[in-house]
């Protein structure tokens, strides 16, 4: 074992540490005979499970890896328990360990071992936090798709934050992430907004079935400002001209308006691509080549029930239409040809039905639609205002717009709103609170904490008080209130790892507001400044070390939300 990955390494947090020590003893325990050899193929040692007691007289840190080794080695739990504390009681982290229950072992670590975490961050700045479990895996991450016929939605809205947020958090996890915007710029909308479009700029009617909205009227009088000849266009050509130069000026809108809220993709990919190349007759020939397509009454089939959908899907019509659903499964297949590991879908709520076919998808493809398919499906967001639900949008005519939600709170308090809410759970977002400078509102508390530790460091600069790595003695700080702030601190990495797995941004979030709920009870109720003519000593730059580390992880939380650390509030 190398010094660097050792259970002794400073580079390790405590948790990893602690960890680390534990597995050491379980192996050293198979090595002698006290556990049966079996046991080092136990899938628990792959990942010592840890937790954080809520009581905290039950110490930092509680396994249950005893009860998990328990049946293999045919031994009762409390036993396991016993000899891997034997074997832990000697281990310098540790300062007290004890068996409860039927197996569970609670662990105290020393004071130093605990503090140890503020020399970790001042370390790794601000990587701290970034974990390996997604090492070399790609990721395509689809989390916005829509037409390029209006404003984007609310629905767009909560993707656009919460999508962006995964992205980062995958990437903390250590995968190499590429974020797609997929464009439906193919099919009937597509003329129907062209038709709209030309018959706002020639004064005729719009279709009843087109679109309506404001922006409808100035995106014809922009386009015509560009192309004046536009004005003598009639019947299919006028429809086609303005579908195009509509489409140019849509999509470059609905960049900008994501880019101004802080949402940037890699790869726009345009739905007509599938169709103008080869995609189509590649993925039709992939899945044939696997054995699951089939002629039925002219049509080409693709038997989806075979992996557990509903009913099989048709790919081809018998006239030789293709399908909505062909477009589905030749865009996954290309996805996988780009070398994507895993393809995770971002959808609405009415998409419940698209999960089970494109999970049948994959496998038909020959994938492992447990492994290289995900789908997140969003539920709906309600904006209340002045105690009523707005519904509608002034300029587009359907629901508030992206632009328009950020205008009323602006982006950090939309952002960190969207985010901290499971995307399974329907979510109100309330204008007004979003307004408020108090710590009812969840996003300037969090930012708040941030602006009070900075503020403290500045006073400590004024008072010439030395804080860091080379001023920092973690033994000093014995206080219950210190002991909890680095406990949270130390589990920042725990966190980021479960959000990423668990595709769960929201994780973060709530990590955030904890840390800042524990940095205030730490902040009243021990002195980081010294008192009138106190002398400052070796405890106020302990805890000033620790206001600083406090706040690079409470910075590293927020930039993987995307939401600023403002230093002053």
């Amino acid at each position: 074992m190398s010094a660097s990955n050792s259970p002794n390494s400073p580079e390790l947090a405590p948790h990893e540490l602690l960890a680390a020590a534990i597995l050491e003893s379980v192996k050293a325990a198979i090595a002698n005979g006290e556990l049966p050899a079996e046991l080092s193929s136990n899938a628990a040692l792959d990942e010592i499970t840890l937790e954080r007691p809520k009581n905290r007289d039950h110490g930092d840190y509680a396994t249950s890896i005893a009860l998990a080794l328990a049946k293999s080695a045919g031994k009762p739990p409390r036993q396991i328990a016993e000899i891997i504390t034997t074997s832990l009681k000697s281990n310098e982290i540790i300062e007290r360990i004890e068996i409860a229950g039927p197996g569970f072992i609670n662990i105290t670590l020393v004071k130093a071992s605990q503090g140890a975490v503020v020399n970790t961050i001042y370390a790794q700045g601000d990587k701290f936090g970034e974990v390996k479990i997604l090492s070399g895996v790609k990721i395509n991450l689809e989390f916005i798709s829509a037409n390029p016929t209006g404003p984007l939605h609310l629905g767009h809205t909560r993707w656009a934050a919460v999508g962006d947020a995964l992205a980062r958090v995958l990437i903390a996890g250590g995968a190499k992430v590429a974020r797609e915007f997929y464009i439906n710029d193919r099919g009937n909308q597509m003329d129907l907004f062209g038709a709209s479009l030309a018959a706002s700029a020639l004064g005729q009617d719009k279709p009843e079935d087109g679109y309506q909205g404001e922006y409808i009227d100035e995106l014809a009088q922009e386009i015509l400002i560009k192309n004046p000849e536009y004005k003598k266009l009639s019947g299919p050509g006028a429809i086609e001209a303005f579908r195009e130069a509509g489409y140019e000026l849509q999509l470059a809108q609905q960049k900008r308006v994501l880019d101004n809220f802080g949402t940037h993709f890699d790869i726009w990919f345009s739905e007509r691509s599938l169709h103008s190349g080869d995609g189509i007759d590649k993925a039709l020939a992939t899945l044939k080549s696997q054995g699951h397509t089939y002629e039925n009454e002219g049509a080409i089939w693709l038997r989806t029930t075979d992996f557990g959908d509903d009913k099989d899907r048709v790919l081809v019509k018998s006239g030789g239409e293709l399908t909505y659903f062909s477009s589905d499964t030749a865009y996954y297949l290309d996805k996988r040809r780009r070398g994507f590991d895993i393809c995770i879908y971002m959808l609405g709520a009415d998409h419940h039905g698209y999960v089970g076919r494109l999970k049948a998808t994959a496998a038909c493809a020959g994938d492992d639609p447990e492994y290289n398919i995900h789908v997140l499906i969003g539920q709906l967001v309600k904006i209340i205002e002045g105690g009523q639900e707005i519904k509608l949008s002034k300029r587009a005519g359907t629901i508030i717009t992206l632009e328009e939600l950020v205008e009323k709170v602006g982006v950090d308090a939309a952002r960190y709103t969207l985010i901290r809410y499971p995307v399974d759970t329907p979510m109100v977002l309330d204008i007004d609170l979003l307004k408020k400078r108090t710590n009812d509102n969840p996003v300037f508390y969090v930012q708040y904490a941030h602006a009070r530790i900075c503020a403290v460091l500045r006073n400590a600069k004024e008072l010439s008080i030395p804080y860091g790595i080379n001023h920092y003695q973690a033994d000093l700080l014995t206080h219950d209130r210190e002991r909890e702030l680095l406990g949270s601190l130390a589990e920042f990495p725990r966190v980021v790892a479960s959000a990423a797995e668990l595709r769960q941004p929201h994780r973060i979030a709530r990590y955030i507001e904890e840390l800042a709920t524990l940095y205030h009870g730490f902040y009243n109720d021990c002195r980081v400044l010294p008192l009138g003519d106190e002398s400052p000593s070796a405890i106020h730059s302990s805890r000033a070390s620790l206001c600083d580390a406090t706040r690079q992880v409470i910075s590293n939380a927020l930039n993987l939300l995307g939401v600023s650390a403002p230093e002053k509030m």
